[in-house]
């Protein structure tokens, strides 16, 4: 009785959720933390705890179709977590190596034209592992609809090591200049996969921290995070709307920053010396208040013509 109670309550509370919600990320990463506790917990082995959480793998790819997510990230394997137990590493290959095959081949990936990729030092990997990443890649290779990336031997750092390597040895190759290295010149060096900016870092489990995950991607501090006490098996798609409803405060809150700090400097400086800051303004004037937006109203800033100065 008590259980179906917390179904209907958690159903009502998941419509809530969903109704207050009004923008979504486009691209939303994922550090799965909490297995091997969520394991220890219920008295499991640890590959238990792997298992479990590949279901709720699943079903976040259902949630990110219904709000049209257009790219997801998840943080499976670590290049630290290659210093785990033998026994644990053969377990955890042969499970990521399963669901590789299992995902390329189920009629829901192939429904809603989802494009899997692994990103990583693929090659640190054992070869039955590297078959099942090139076999999903081969199966949904055409589809662009939500691009999934399942991060494998990956740490931010190495990514940002080994863009810098390629970088220097074009210059030294004499085919780039050192003047025209610019954001472009590393994001193609980086690992293929991600093919957009992360809006939304969730981390499960309880640690706050996003522990070397995708630095570049994330925009510096621009990428909004979102951290639980739920292991990833427990996560339930309550939470992943709360992470949503986040990132929602979190960009209506960077709006409104932009936005006054735009004001305060044409009102400091004039629109004829800070041109940029009025494109700001007018470009989030709608993220303020309306008290602010009512003062701006009663003392318009013209936009000028730099031509014509």
């Amino acid at each position: 009785m008590l259980r179906r109670l917390r179904r209907l309550a958690d159903s009502a509370y998941e419509r809530v959720l969903r109704r207050e919600l009004g923008q979504t990320p486009s691209h939303v990463a994922v550090i799965q933390d909490g297995n091997r506790r969520y394991a220890s917990k219920q008295g499991q082995e640890k590959t238990e705890g792997h298992r479990e959480g590949a279901q709720t793998t699943e079903q976040i790819l259902h949630w990110c179709d219904e709000l049209d997510i257009d790219e997801v990230t998840l943080y499976t394997f670590s290049t630290e977590n290659f210093e785990r137990s033998e026994e644990e590493l053969e377990a955890l290959f042969d499970l990521i190596t399963e669901k590789f095959y299992d995902f390329a081949d189920a009629d829901r990936v192939h429904e809603a034209g989802v494009r899997i990729r692994a990103i990583g030092d693929i090659g640190r990997l054992p070869e039955r592992v590297q078959d099942a990443v090139a076999y999903a890649d081969r199966r949904t290779s055409e589809y662009d609809d939500l691009n999934l990336n399942i991060a494998l031997a990956y740490g931010g750092r190495a990514e940002l090591l080994d863009a810098t390597r390629d970088v220097a040895h074009r210059v030294a190759a004499g085919d780039l200049e050192p003047a025209d290295i610019d954001d472009e010149t590393v994001s193609e060096a980086l690992y293929e996969g991600p093919t957009r900016d992360v809006d939304l870092i969730i981390r499960t489990g309880g640690d706050e921290r996003t522990s070397n995950f995708l630095p570049w991607q994330a925009n510096g501090n621009e990428a909004a995070v979102y951290f639980c006490a739920p292991y990833w098996p427990e996560f339930r798609k309550i939470d992943f709307l709360r992470s949503i409803r986040t990132y929602e405060h979190r960009e209506k809150s960077w709006r409104q920053t932009r936005a006054r700090r735009a004001l305060a400097l044409v009102r400091a400086l004039g629109e004829t010396e800070c041109a940029e800051a009025t494109r700001v303004l007018r470009r989030f004037r709608g993220a303020l208040p309306s008290s602010e937006r009512e003062t701006i109203d009663a003392d318009p800033v013209e936009e000028r013509d730099p031509a014509a100065d």
